[in-house]
């Protein structure tokens, strides 16, 4: 069975991620793997429909009303609504980039961050994926995903700084560590001049999220900013289990 026109569709707004959200008619068809007139014909209903908004310079970004649906799905309404007033309390006592992020798949979805005054290099945005094995709030999330999550991550440790740790054995004893120790930590694995350090999130007993925050070094400092994402994730958890939150 050939593909369907949903799957043609969805193909055309899965073209768009954090380094491409800005695209030509010509790149939508190319990356969505459609010929040019089918790429038209449905880049045009998706832009009447809201989905896509036109540049003026003709190039299509994602448009308002999808944003507006993401902001119904219970990642969003649920968990951003219980971390805020914990993230912008984080982020008023350390003044550091803060993030909070979840498991998608074998990558870090990022769906909160309040951006610090401290000069360091931070790649995330809000609705970036990045690699687990390179980022703080990626190896918390690592070390409590099922074991088939584990499996297929480490088969794949890309290389993304001379820092990234890329060695199986060498990653799973710090997966031992994050559980044992209650955080993780990365120091310039994903950005050069970054260091993180990130704690679990939970709803009950279930890790759910992951609350971090990017500085430029944690040598002097790691032992307060473990205590204060740790009171901040703990005020997370009590709101989640307070509402219910699934």
């Amino acid at each position: 069975m050939g593909a369907t026109v949903t799957s043609r569709a969805l193909d055309i707004l899965g073209a768009f991620d954090g380094e491409n959200r800005s695209l030509s008619l010509t790149d939508l068809a190319r990356r969505a793997g459609l010929p040019l007139a089918t790429a038209h014909r449905l880049v045009g209903e998706l832009h009447r429909w809201g989905a896509l908004a036109r540049e003026p310079g003709g190039d299509y970004v994602i448009g308002r009303r999808i944003w507006q649906l993401g902001l119904l799905a219970p990642v969003q309404s649920g968990l951003r609504q219980a971390a805020s007033p914990f993230l912008h309390d984080l982020y008023g006592t350390t003044l550091a980039t803060v993030h909070l992020a979840v498991r998608d798949g074998l990558e870090v979805l990022y769906v909160e961050r309040l951006a610090g005054h401290v000069s360091v290099p931070v790649v995330s945005r809000v609705g970036s994926r990045l690699p687990m094995h390179a980022t703080g709030v990626g190896k918390v999330l690592l070390a409590y995903a099922p074991e088939e999550v584990r499996v297929e991550v480490l088969q794949n440790l890309t290389r993304i700084t001379a820092y990234t740790v890329t060695q199986p054995a060498r990653l799973l004893e710090q997966l031992r560590r994050v559980r044992a120790e209650g955080y993780a930590t990365t120091g310039e694995e994903m950005s050069l001049g970054a260091c993180s350090v990130a704690v679990p999130v939970r709803n009950g007993d279930v890790v759910v999220a992951a609350l971090g925050m990017v500085v430029p070094d944690l040598r002097r400092q790691l032992p307060r900013l473990v205590s204060a994402l740790q009171v901040a994730a703990h005020g997370i958890s009590r709101t989640l289990a307070s509402v219910q939150w699934k």
